[in-house]
Formats: structure tokens, sequence, C-alpha cells
């Protein structure tokens, strides 16, 4: 049996088509799916809204983690440290997002960013209360640090005893969601960088109490006074009022989801630089504030501050005081 033979020309134009063919298909299984509608209506650069390069990234590892099978919660968040965290007059800024396509929620809520440290005599790193112009993933750096985590394990932690208003007094417990990331913020577990409510004890005293459950060996519990720090900063983590704290642990307890936070250190170079990079962006009112951003990498900072910390070595710990008595 003899095979026709077939022009070239008429080989090289199917070729052609199949390969046309595959990009195509290739570009559409790589191709984001596009924003709905209603979730669009979120997306902008004033209070409440999510601006559009965030959204987007958080979505996409969002996707990604869902295909990849790590995610199955409904929602996931995302963070822009580049907006104020205090807008005055006690209001504070939303910059922390959690959305929840299926249900069509969206919701913008308030969250401190890192306060990073001055280290008098060698480096002023720190941030003010409104904005953040620092960001950093050393350790002891107490710096926000951009990019992709997944949200881990709770533990919750007994701190102490504070008093109400009623006269009562009150154990307080304290739960951390451990964050995991990727890339420059692969080190988020050993930094501790995680989530939890803005609230402390101040003005720490131990108290006798030998009937509770948290007695020390001499009876004795630790007492503070209950501070609620949400218009202000934190040590790099990710700290929510009371109440979105408990809201926000309950949905990822068990059921882990991911949190893109907005700036990484290539936007926060581009932005320094006065390049307009496709992609990036910073708020307005913040960069008129800050001037220029800054990301100071780990391999640069660690050092500095372990030097400080051999330079300038830490008192003893000093047992608490004995609680004087109302």
């Amino acid at each position: 049996m003899r095979l026709r033979s077939v022009p070239l020309g008429v080989v090289a134009l199917s070729l052609l088509v199949i390969i046309v063919a595959l990009m195509a298909s290739a570009r559409s299984f790589a191709a984001p799916s596009a924003i709905p509608a209603w979730l669009e209506a979120h997306v902008g650069n004033g209070d409440g809204q999510i601006s559009q390069v965030v959204l987007e990234r958080a979505r996409a590892l969002y996707l990604k983690k869902v295909a990849q099978g790590a995610v199955r919660n409904p929602c996931y968040f995302a963070m822009d440290a580049t907006r104020p965290g205090d807008l005055g007059n006690g209001v504070l800024g939303r910059r922390y997002y959690v959305v929840c396509e299926a249900s069509q929620s969206f919701r913008a809520i308030s969250s401190g960013h890192g306060g990073g440290r001055n280290l008098k005599g060698t480096v002023d790193f720190s941030n003010g209360r409104r904005c953040a112009k620092n960001f950093g993933n050393a350790m002891d750096s107490e710096l926000t640090a951009g990019g992709a985590y997944m949200t881990r394990e709770a533990k919750t932690s007994f701190k102490g005893f504070y008093r109400t208003g009623a006269k009562q007094d009150v154990a307080f417990q304290r739960t951390f969601i451990q964050f995991d990331g990727e890339g420059e913020v692969a080190n988020a577990r050993q930094r501790v960088i995680g989530g939890h409510a803005a609230q402390v004890l101040r003005t720490m005293c131990m108290r006798k109490t030998p009937n509770s459950s948290y007695a020390d060996h001499d009876g004795f519990v630790p007492f503070g006074k209950l501070v609620d720090y949400a218009g202000g900063r934190s040590n790099g983590c990710t700290s929510w009022s009371p109440a979105d704290a408990a809201q926000l642990i309950s949905m990822v307890k068990d059921n882990p989801t991911t949190l893109y936070i907005y700036p990484e250190s290539r936007d926060i170079a581009a932005v320094a630089s006065g390049r307009s990079a496709s992609g990036t962006y910073w708020n307005a009112s913040c960069l008129k504030e800050i001037g220029k951003p800054k990301f100071w990498p780990r391999k640069m900072l660690e050092p500095v501050i372990a030097q400080y910390k051999k330079d300038h070595p830490a008192p003893p710990a000093q047992p608490l005081p004995i609680c004087k008595e109302p």
C-alpha cells in the first residue's frame, strides 16, 4: 500500500493550528478566573475598599491553595499594610479583608502593623501609629513582612487575671493563630508571627489566690490591667479588635486558609525608587507622610540586632511585685 504524499505547506499549516490551539489552552488554564462583579464593586483605594493589586494577589494565592487541596475554607484573608491604621478622632482605618466568595461576603476591618524598633545610637526602624514606613523579615525586628501566608494551629494561653467594672476577677486567655509563610516570609513560624486579639495585661503584680487552678506553688496568680491596643502597633503580628479576633479565629480554627499581606519587598523597592511598576501601588496619604518606605532584609538587620543585644544585655528578670490590695 502506497502512502499519499502530503504537501509540505499543508503539514506546516496543520502544525501551526495545533500549536495555536495548545497555546490558547495553556493560557486559559494559567489565567486566573475573573473577579466576580459583586466583588469588583468593593475594589478601590478608599476606606473600606480593597485595592486592585491586593485583591488580585490574595485571590490568586487562595485559588492556588484550593487547587492544591491545601485549603477547603470558603473564605480567605488579605491585608494592605500601606494604608493608615489610625484615621484620627478615634476612627481606625480598615485595611484587613475577609472575603467569602461562595456567600458573596466582603468585610473590611482594622488591624495593627509592626511597630519596629529604635535601637538608640545604632539604627532606627520604628513605625508610627498611623502609617508604616519600615518593613522587614528579621528576627526580633517587630516589623511587618508582606507576602503569602497560611493560617495554622490555634494556641490559647492564660495571661493572668484582671478586674472588671463589676469588681469581678476574670481570667484572661488569649488565642494565637500561627501563620506559616512562603519565600521571604518563610521564617514566620521562627518569628512567631500570627494573629490574635489586640489585648494585653499591663501593670502586672502577683495576688494571693490559693484556691485558683492557676495559682503557683505559693498560691499566687498574676494580676494586671486589661489594655486594648487595637488602635496601636504590634510586634509584627496581625492584631485585631477583640470582637473581630473572636470571629476570625473561629473561622480558621481547624480549617486553614490563606492570608496575603501587601506590600512585598519588590513593591517597596519599586515605590522607594520612584519607578512606576505595573501592579504596584501605595496608599497616597501614607506615602505623603512617610516619604519613602524601606524594607529591611533579615541578612542585613539580624546581625545588627544581635550585636545590639550583645552590647546592651537585658537586665536579669525580676519577679513580679505583690499586689497592693484595693
